[in-house]
Order: C-alpha cells, then structure tokens, then sequence
C-alpha cells in the first residue's frame, strides 16, 4: 500500500501559480511510485480568483487536490498551522506555489526519511541571486542577529519547505501559543533534520505578496518569539545611559565651580533631554511589545477561520476550528 505525503501549500492571490504547482506535482508523481502525493491548498482570503482555479483542480483531480478556504487573509502563518491540522498524510511537506520550492526534490526527500531514518528534511537556499541586493543584506543580518541573541538557531537560507513525519508534526501541534513564528517552532521541537541545499528560484509567475516591510516585521516578530534578549538589552541602555548622565552631570558641575560657566547651557542640556526621551520611547517601544504579544495570547482568539472547503473523506468529521482553545491566527 502506498504512503500518502500530504503536500501543505498556503495561497495569496495565486491563480497564475496554482495550475503550474498542480501540473509539476503530478510530474512528480511519475517518479514517485512507492507514495501518493496529495495536495492541501490553503487560499488565505484571495482577492483574485485563486479559488476558484482551486476548485477547477479539485474538479479535475478530486483524489489528489483538496483546500480550506479562510473567510479573510489571516497571514501564511495561519495558513501554516491549519494546513497541519488538517493533513491527513504519513508525512507532510510544507511548500510554497509559486515553484520557488523545486517539487522535484520531494523524491530524495522522501527516499532520506525512508532510508536513514530522518525525521525531518527540511532546505535551505545557498545563494540569492534574483533578489534585490537589500533584501538579500538584511536577511543575512537577521539571521546573524537572531542566531547571537537566541537559545533557538535558524540555519541562514533556511525554506520552511520541508518534509516531516506524523511525530514531528504532531510535536509542532502541541505547542499552544498564537504567536506563532514557523521557522523558530521548527527549530525548537528539534528531532533530527537533514538539509538539502538548492540554487534559489525565481517565481513561476505572477508577484510576491511579501513587501519588504511585512518581512521586517515578520522577522521582529520572530526575534521577541524566542529570545527576551531584546528586554535585556532596554534594560542595559537604560543603565548605562544613566551612569553617562551622573558622569556628565558631575564634569559639568566641576567644569562651573574650576572654569565659571562660559557658554549657555542649552545646547547640551536639549542634547541629553531628546537623547534620554528617545531612549525611554525605545525601551517602552521593546516593552509594549511583549505586552502586545501577552494581550494576544490571553484572548484566544482562533488563529483562522474557515469559510469553506473540500477535504479528504476520512478528515470530514473534524470540525471546521482547531480543536484546541488557542491554536487556530498571524
């Protein structure tokens, strides 16, 4: 009997992509004959008619291509945790549609979990080219940051493009923040991963939906979602500005009672007020962040709502929200 690898594929205005990623899947297929390839297509409240292509698919493969479709666009991190609640497969494989994910690799991805027992294979990108050259610096320095001030390392280049058992993704499941940042939860519940690495992809059609701006905040997002390093450092600056100003102060006062005071005083004393405000707004801004995260928390809202879909029949029975209290929203 074959194993089933349930292909998880969240969508945001991707109907120039869907009907390639579907096609290159069932080339996949021909090389595959010891597993089944289905493919969960999350569209993440599309503005275009992803949907709508979706469900042709559906029409046209309706044992291999199933979606959720949320009632709005929740953030692929949503789409993430819900296309794992709702894999039904031996193993899962998180992808991107756009083709940037070669689905060709599933095949020795899926030969090195059988083979030498693997729990994850996950990708990583070793070079950049294609991206604008800004992008590409602040990438590698988030990695570099996150990788001094957290217990939890990211491999640089690292794709949340991976193949994992049913052990693994229940583990990720189980953890219960709505918070949730993938490439760090990845890393946390461990297991043994192997790496295979690929030249980097341009995307088969269509744009990116991430500007520059969501990926900065996506990644401030991941830096205070396992690391408290931020706090500490508030907390340091704070201190040592402190013992500047005493220091300062002190010169200033020895400088008057030796010298007199020749100069008006204003210059520096508007210096050190803009200087300590901006800090105090720095650190309350570190501050309020957390308090954000530990608001979002306490609601428990669901990280997803689904409006409708078309699963595998042994997943109908599952309710249309996840089954614990605080896992189904970015």
């Amino acid at each position: 009997m074959q194993e089933k690898i349930t292909l998880v594929v969240p969508c945001y205005n991707e109907e120039e992509t869907v009907g390639l990623f579907t096609q290159a899947i069932i080339d996949v297929q021909q090389q595959l004959p010891d597993a089944f390839l289905e493919i969960l297509f999350i569209n993440d409240g599309s503005k275009d008619n992803t949907l709508t292509k979706i469900k042709e698919l559906q029409i046209q493969y309706p044992d291999r291509v199933y979606y959720l479709s949320f009632s709005r666009n929740f953030g692929k991190e949503a789409g993430l945790i819900a296309g794992l609640q709702h894999a039904k497969g031996d193993y899962v494989t998180i992808m991107d549609v756009d083709l940037q994910d070669p689905p060709s690799i599933l095949i020795e991805m899926y030969h090195k979990i059988k083979n030498e027992n693997y729990d994850v294979v996950a990708t990583r990108r070793v070079n950049r080219e294609g991206e604008p050259p800004v992008r590409s610096f602040f990438a590698k320095l988030y990695y570099r940051l996150n990788n001094s001030i957290s217990e939890v390392k990211l491999e640089e280049g690292a794709r949340d493009f991976r193949m994992m058992t049913r052990q693994v993704v229940d583990a990720v499941l189980s953890l219960p923040e709505s918070n949730r940042f993938s490439k760090g939860i990845f890393s946390w519940v461990g297991f043994d991963v192997a790496y295979l690495e690929y030249e980097n992809i341009e995307r088969s059609a269509g744009n990116t939906s991430w500007s520059f701006t969501q990926l900065f905040n996506y990644a401030i997002e991941g830096l205070i979602s396992f690391s408290d390093a931020p706090l500490t450092i508030a907390s340091y600056v704070g201190l040592f500005t402190f013992l500047f100003a005493v220091i300062y102060g002190a010169y200033i006062i020895v400088k008057t009672l030796m010298f007199g005071d020749s100069t008006p005083g204003w210059p520096s004393l508007a210096v050190l007020i803009v200087g300590m405000g901006g800090l105090q707004l720095l650190s309350l801004g570190i501050v309020g962040k957390y308090i954000a995260k530990i608001f979002n928390e306490t609601k428990h809202r669901p990280l997803y709502i689904i409006k409708e879909s078309k699963l595998p029949e042994a997943s109908h029975s599952a309710t249309p929200l996840p089954k614990t209290r605080r896992t189904p929203d970015k």
